[in-house]
Formats: structure tokens, C-alpha cells, sequence
């Protein structure tokens, strides 16, 4: 059952539950955290509507600066705006900020330790008709390797607001990774948000412990994941799912725990496997408690065009797919 202690969306498992862009969520905590804060200021390469970055800059027209197509000078022009006290947001799409300019992320504002925020939006497989060249796959990979920096994969456009608020309020380097389609609104405004917080968002009554798994999942595809889980408790499996919004810093401890709880993981994510979230997870239990994992991602591939929905099912992240993996490692405990 989902877990009312996170007040999560009553209607999420209904058929006609509301979706909303997690891109609107990031424009609504920008433009929250500008209203909070002068010393926000936004800076993006030319996709201030694709981004939802308009509502702050028609706002704070004097705050706003547009760099144009040039993601290398977004990233510097934005070090060097902190660097004299600001607090920067940058956008654009992810597979050219952070993908294209992350040198200058790593010189200009990891090694120098400034507090810009970077939103990579129209991230993961379901970017769909624009293709493998413009589909992130591996933005969380190689941001969560540069020291300093904080990874937020948001499950949604409630989440996307929080996470944006509570990023303009911290010191750090910051990657807010933001999918391109409309995304079933899981949470609500008092579903708890802290970085580097994991949440239990889904826990069974079922007490058993053979069938006992726990499903960590980030980003738009906790739905499905959420959704598979109330399949698996209605067939008297003992189901777990952790929403993992913050990749790093890994809240570590609740993985632990819940790896000792099922003694068998799935991890979910829209993202290559190599380096993403399900590599940080399993990083974390081999030093602490290997236990059996199954990874859900994209497994060593370039993305292409079609549906969003098509591309879920190609790229085997669909729920299907998800249940085959959970059969998969409760044979392995």
C-alpha cells in the first residue's frame, strides 16, 4: 500500500490521474526561489520555453540573462555570476548542458566551488521523436562523478518545485535532471522533500520474507514502478519501493536498510546502467551489504526516434519488464 506517511497523491493508481510536465514544476521553484531570493538570477542557451524558464525571466527581466547557443559560455558566464554572490540557474537540454559543456561545469564551477544550479531538462529515452542525439542518457553518470556535485532526478512536477526551492537555498553545485514529457503527478505539496533524503513510498502488509523485494527507482519511472509493486502485493509478495530523488548525495543508510529488509533489490531508472543510479546504489552495497540486484535502464545503447511509450517498452523499462526483474532476483535470493 502506498505509504501514508508521505501523503502521496490519493488518485495515483487511477486511470485518469493528472499529468503534468515535471519541466512546469522547475519554472514554478524558479521562479518561487527569485521571488525569495534577489540574488537568484536565470541564464539560459536559447530555450527559454522549452526549459520553463520564461515565467522568471518575464518576471525579472533584469535578472534573466540569454547566452544563446553557446553552453560552454552558459556555464562559465554562470560560474563567474557566482563567483560575485549570486546564485545562478542554468538551463537547457541536458544532452548539451551538462553533455556539451562539461568541462566548463567541472573547471568553472565544481573545482571552484561555486553554487550554480544546473537544470538539464528533456533527459532520458522519452524524449522520443528528437532522437539518440538529443536523448541524456548519461547525464547522472557524469555529473555524480565531479566532486561537490548534488544530483536530483525529481519523480515529478510537485517534486520538481521542491527540489528547485530547496536547491537555490543550499551552497552546492547542483544537476536538477527534468524529463520532456507530461509525467503522472505522484506526490503532493505535503509529501516531504529534503536533498539526499530517499523516501519509502510503497510498503506491503505482507510479512514474507522469501518473497520479500525492495524496488529503488528515481525519476518519472517510480509510476511504473509503483505500479508493478501493487501488482506484486496483490499476488502476496512482501514489496518495498524507495524513491530515490537524490543521486548524490546517496542517502545510503535507507538503502542499507531496506537491502537488509528484502535481502533482494530492483533498481528502475531512464538512464544507462553503467554509472547511473542503479552503479551508485550497488557501489553502496558492495562495501556495506551485497545483496542480489536487478538493474531496470538502458543497457549499453543510443536512444532513437519514436513514442515515448514505444522507446519505454524497446528500451525494456516498461512494467513488464520491471515484474520480469523482480521474478528474476527473488529466484537468485
Amino acid at each position: 500500500m502506498l505509504n501514508p506517511d508521505q501523503k502521496l497523491n490519493p488518485k495515483l493508481f487511477d486511470a485518469d490521474v493528472e499529468q503534468i510536465y515535471i519541466r512546469t514544476g522547475f519554472g514554478e521553484g524558479l521562479l518561487k526561489a527569485g521571488e525569495m531570493d534577489q540574488r537568484v538570477v536565470g541564464l539560459c542557451a536559447d530555450l527559454v520555453e522549452s526549459t520553463h524558464m520564461l515565467g522568471f525571466k518575464m518576471k525579472f527581466p533584469e535578472r534573466y540573462i540569454e547566452i544563446g547557443v553557446a553552453e560552454q559560455n552558459l556555464a562559465t558566464v554562470a560560474s563567474g555570476m557566482a563567483a560575485m554572490g549570486k546564485i545562478p540557474f542554468m538551463t537547457s537540454y541536458a544532452m548539451f548542458s551538462p553533455g556539451r559543456n562539461w568541462e566548463q561545469i567541472r573547471t568553472t564551477i565544481c573545482y571552484n566551488n561555486v553554487p550554480v544550479k544546473i537544470a538539464g531538462a528533456h533527459a532520458g529515452i522519452s524524449v522520443g521523436p528528437d532522437g539518440g542525439t538529443h536523448q541524456a542518457l548519461e547525464d547522472m553518470a557524469i555529473m555524480r562523478a565531479l566532486p561537490r556535485m548534488v544530483v536530483i532526478s525529481p519523480c515529478d512536477s510537485i517534486e520538481a518545485r521542491k527540489a528547485t526551492i530547496a536547491a537555490a537555498k543550499t551552497p552546492d553545485p547542483t544537476y536538477i535532471r527534468l524529463a520532456r514529457e507530461k509525467t503522472p503527478v505522484m506526490t503532493t505539496d505535503d509529501t516531504p522533500f529534503q536533498i539526499g533524503k530517499a523516501q519509502i513510498v510503497f510498503k506491503s502488509k505482507n510479512s514474507s520474507s522469501k518473497n520479500s523485494v525492495g524496488i529503488i527507482a528515481t525519476g518519472a519511472l517510480l509510476y511504473k514502478a509503483l505500479k508493478v509493486a501493487k501488482k506484486l502485493d496483490e499476488e502476496g509478495k512482501n514489496v518495498t519501493v524507495l524513491n530515490v530523488s537524490t543521486i548524490k548525495p546517496l542517502d545510503e543508510q535507507a538503502i542499507i536498510h531496506l537491502a537488509h529488509e528484502t535481502r533482494a533489490l530492483v533498481t528502475v531508472e531512464e538512464h544507462q546502467i553503467a554509472g547511473g543510479m542503479g552503479s551508485a546504489v550497488a557501489e553502496c552495497l558492495a562495501a556495506h551489504f551485497p545483496v542480489p540486484i536487478e538493474f531496470i535502464g538502458v543497457k549499453d545503447q543510443f536512444g532513437q526516434s519514436g513514442r515515448p511509450d514505444e522507446l519505454i517498452e524497446l528500451y525494456e523499462m516498461g512494467e513488464k519488464h520491471i515484474y520480469q526483474a523482480v521474478q528474476k532476483v527473488l529466484i537468485r535470493k
